[in-house]
């Protein structure tokens, strides 16, 4: 069973891995960044981008790679603020290193990407 469009509450139960608790959330650093440079990413093995995304004098810039191609051109993207995890370990994707990972939401015309609302610093924690 494909677990890539069902919700995520949803995935964690029927997998048994059980609920997260807050203490679980609390791990995780998901920060505002802005996207400012996209390529393809033709060593995919399904459509995506390679991204650079700024995350602020803190974090600093951090490359991702994004299977967005459905609902994003790379010119729409550029500017762009999205909300990543950067605190976990970085994922080798054929021959690129993905830093972080950008969040976004399965819908039936492919991954929308999270955003804030309003502009925001880059950096801004999610909290």
């Amino acid at each position: 069973m494909k677990q890539r469009n069902r919700p995520l509450a949803f995935v964690a139960v029927e997998g048994g891995k059980g609920r997260a608790t807050f203490e679980d959330f609390l791990k995780l650093d998901i920060r505002v960044g802005e996207i400012i440079n996209v390529e393809n990413f033709e060593k995919d093995r399904r459509p995506a981008y390679k991204l650079w995304v700024d995350f602020g004098d803190e974090i600093g810039i951090k490359k991702s790679s994004a299977q967005i191609t459905d609902c994003y051109s790379k010119e729409d993207l550029i500017g762009k603020q999205v909300l990543g995890v950067v605190n976990f370990p970085p994922k080798q994707i054929a021959d690129f290193m993905s830093e972080v990972l950008i969040l976004g939401v399965y819908s039936s015309k492919g991954v929308v990407l999270i955003q804030p609302e309003q502009p925001v610093k880059k950096g801004d924690k999610l909290g």
